[in-house]
C-alpha cells in the first residue's frame, strides 16, 4: 500500500471513530445504565423542549419588565441613591433626630434621620419596611409608592440596600394605627421620601444582628435558631457590639464610672492619675507582668495601691482613680480577667476605718439606686435579651463580719476554716443565704483574717489573726475589696517582712510613712465586675468592651 493510500485510510478511520463517539454521547442512558427506548427519548425530548420554552419566556419577560421600567418616568430619581464620601464638603445646619427621641409628640413633623439599615422587608413592587438602628433604639420606616416622591425604583433601591449600611434619610413621623412591638420605639414610625446611603457593607457579616440579639427565652421558644457563640461574638467584636444589648450594657458601664465620679466629686474627693509601669509589683506575689524598661526590670501596675496611700501621705485627704489594671493571673473562669478597668479610692479618716466602709457602701446604693432611675431605658433593653431581676437593695447595705458568715454557711451545711478564705462556691452560696434571710443582694463582710490580706492590711487591735478590712458583694459574688492600711512606718516594715515581700523595692513606698501619715482606708472595684453582677450576665466578657484574658489578645 502507498503512503496516499495508507494516509487516507488512517483519515477515514479518524472520521468513522469521530462519528461513532457522537453516537455514543448522544446516547441517553436510564439509571441502571441501559439506553432510553424510543418512547422514553421522545418523552424526555418534550420535556427538554418545556424547559428550553421556561427559559426563553423567564428570559423575555425579564427583558419586557427591564425595558418597561427604563421606559417609565422616576419621579424619585432625586430622592435616593449613594451619596458621595462624606470628605466634610458641606455644613447645610441640618437639623438632626435621634432615633431614641421620636416619640408621637412628633407626629406629623419631619425629621432627618442618620441610621443604620438593620433589615429590609418587601411587600410586593410598591412597598418596602425597613428597620432602622441608632445606638441602643430601634425604629420602623416605610416606603410606599405614590408616583410623586415615591416610585417603583426608590423602593426597589431601598430593598436592596445591604444589611447594616449606613443611610441618611429625610421623613415624616407618623402614629401607626398599632403600636411596632419589633422596634423599641413602637409608638411611631418613619414615613420616608429622601433615602440616601452614606457608608455601604460590601460583604458578607458574620452572623446577622437579629441573630446575636436572640434571648435565652427566644432559644427556649425555638431551640432551632442560629446561636452565636461567645467565641464567635468576640473575634468580630465590632458587628457584636452593634446590638442594642450591648450598645446599651456600655451606656450603663460608662454611667457606673460616671456615677462613681459623681457621688465622690461631691464628697471633695480629688481624682488622680498614677503611674502603669512601675519598679516593683504593687499587690506583692507572681500575678504580675514584667516588661522590658530601658535594659531594666518594669512591671504593669497590679492597682494604683501604693500611690493611692502616697497621695495621703501627701495630704491630699481624699482620692479616686478610674484607670486599667494589670493582673497575670493565669485563670479561666467567668469573671477573670488579665486587664480590667479598676475604680479604686482611698481617704483619711478621722477616728475609725468604719467611716470610710460605711461611705463606700453609701456609695454604692448610690450608684445602683440612679442607675435603675437615670438609666431606666438602657436597663430595660438589656433585660430583653439578658433576662434579670432587678437587685435587692435596700437604704442602706446590710453588715456582717467575717466570722458571723462563716457561722451562717456553716450553720446550712457548708465546711470552712475559721481563717481561710471563701471560694467561689462559697460566695454564691453566702449571696443566696443572704437574700433568703436578709432579703437583700448587696452587703459587706468586715474583719477577713490577716492572713488572706496583702501586706499593708492593718491587723484587728482586738485580735490579730483577724484584720481592719472588708468586701463589698452583689448576688454572691465579690465586687470590691478594701482595708484600713498601715499607715505607721515601724509596723509596714514588720508586715512586708512577715509576708516575705522584699523590702527593697519598697523603699520608696514606705519613705512615704516615715515622713508623716493620717489613718486611711479605702478600696478597688472591678468595674466590669459591677456591671456584670448587676445585670445578672454569665460571664465578664460580655461586660469587658475588648476583653482580655490568659488566651485573648485581639482584637
Amino acid at each position: 500500500m502507498s503512503a496516499q493510500e495508507s494516509n487516507t485510510a488512517a483519515t477515514e478511520q479518524k472520521q468513522e471513530v469521530a462519528e461513532l463517539a457522537t453516537q455514543v454521547e448522544d446516547i441517553v442512558l436510564d439509571a441502571e445504565g441501559k439506553p432510553l427506548s424510543k418512547k422514553a427519548l421522545k418523552k424526555l425530548e418534550k420535556e427538554r423542549e418545556k424547559e428550553q420554552k421556561r427559559i426563553e419566556r423567564e428570559a423575555r419577560e425579564a427583558a419586557e419588565r427591564a425595558a418597561r421600567e427604563a421606559s417609565e418616568v422616576d419621579c424619585a430619581k432625586e430622592n435616593y441613591g449613594k451619596a458621595p464620601i462624606n470628605m466634610s464638603q458641606v455644613q447645610s445646619g441640618t437639623k438632626w433626630t435621634e432615633i431614641k427621641d421620636l416619640s408621637a409628640e412628633l407626629a406629623g413633623q419631619t425629621v432627618h434621620i442618620q441610621a443604620r439599615v438593620q433589615g429590609s422587608r418587601p411587600t410586593g413592587s410598591k412597598m418596602c419596611f425597613l428597620v432602622l438602628r441608632e445606638g441602643s433604639a430601634t425604629a420602623q420606616g416605610l416606603l410606599v409608592v405614590d408616583n410623586e416622591t415615591i416610585s417603583k425604583q426608590m423602593v426597589k433601591f431601598a430593598n436592596s440596600i445591604s444589611s447594616e449600611s449606613l443611610v441618611s434619610l429625610v421623613a415624616k413621623v407618623v402614629v401607626p394605627s398599632e403600636p411596632i412591638k419589633s422596634c423599641t420605639v413602637g409608638d411611631v414610625e418613619l414615613h420616608v421620601s429622601r433615602l440616601f446611603v452614606i457608608s455601604q457593607v460590601a460583604v458578607t457579616l458574620p452572623f446577622s444582628i437579629d441573630s446575636a440579639s436572640w434571648s435565652t427565652l427566644d432559644y427556649e421558644r425555638d431551640p432551632t435558631l442560629n446561636r452565636v457563640l461567645l467565641h464567635t461574638r468576640l473575634n468580630n467584636r465590632v458587628v457584636d457590639l452593634r446590638t442594642t444589648a450591648n450598645n446599651a450594657i456600655f451606656k450603663l458601664q460608662a454611667a457606673v464610672s460616671q456615677l462613681f465620679r459623681e457621688y465622690l466629686t461631691n464628697e471633695k474627693f480629688t481624682e488622680i492619675h498614677t503611674p502603669k509601669i512601675i519598679s516593683a509589683a504593687s499587690e506583692g506575689g507572681a500575678n504580675v507582668f514584667r516588661v522590658d524598661y530601658f535594659k531594666r526590670n518594669a512591671f504593669l501596675a497590679q492597682s494604683p495601691q501604693l500611690f493611692k496611700q502616697m497621695c495621703i501621705a501627701a495630704d491630699f485627704g481624699k482620692v479616686y482613680e478610674i484607670a486599667p489594671v494589670f493582673r497575670a493571673e493565669n485563670s479561666q473562669t467567668h469573671r477573670h480577667l488579665t486587664e480590667y478597668v479598676g475604680l479604686d479610692l482611698e481617704c483619711a479618716f478621722r477616728e475609725h476605718y468604719h467611716e470610710v466602709m460605711n461611705m463606700i457602701g453609701d456609695m454604692f446604693i448610690y450608684i445602683f439606686k440612679n442607675l435603675e432611675k437615670r438609666w431606666a431605658f438602657e436597663l430595660a433593653t438589656v433585660r430583653k435579651q439578658y433576662p434579670s431581676e432587678p437587685i435587692l437593695v435596700g437604704d442602706k447595705p446590710l453588715k456582717l463580719e467575717f466570722k458571723d458568715a462563716v457561722a451562717l454557711l456553716r450553720k446550712h451545711g457548708e465546711e470552712m476554716e475559721d481563717f481561710g478564705d471563701f471560694t467561689t462556691k462559697l460566695e454564691k452560696t453566702l449571696g443566696r443565704l443572704v437574700r433568703e434571710e436578709y432579703g437583700t443582694d448587696f452587703y459587706m463582710v468586715d474583719k477577713f483574717p490577716l492572713a488572706v490580706r496583702p501586706f499593708y492590711t492593718m491587723p484587728d487591735p482586738e485580735n490579730p489573726m483577724y484584720s481592719n478590712s472588708y468586701d463589698f458583694f452583689l448576688r454572691g459574688e465579690e465586687i470590691m475589696s478594701g482595708a484600713q492600711r498601715i499607715h505607721d512606718a515601724g509596723m509596714l516594715r514588720e508586715r512586708i517582712a512577715a509576708c516575705g515581700v522584699p523590702v527593697d523595692d519598697l523603699i520608696e513606698y514606705i519613705k512615704a510613712f516615715e515622713y508623716g501619715c493620717p489613718p486611711h482606708a479605702g478600696g478597688g472595684v472591678g468595674l466590669e465586675r459591677v456591671v456584670m453582677f448587676y445585670l445578672g450576665l454569665d460571664d465578664i466578657r460580655y461586660s469587658s468592651l475588648f476583653p482580655r484574658d490568659p488566651t485573648r489578645l485581639e482584637p
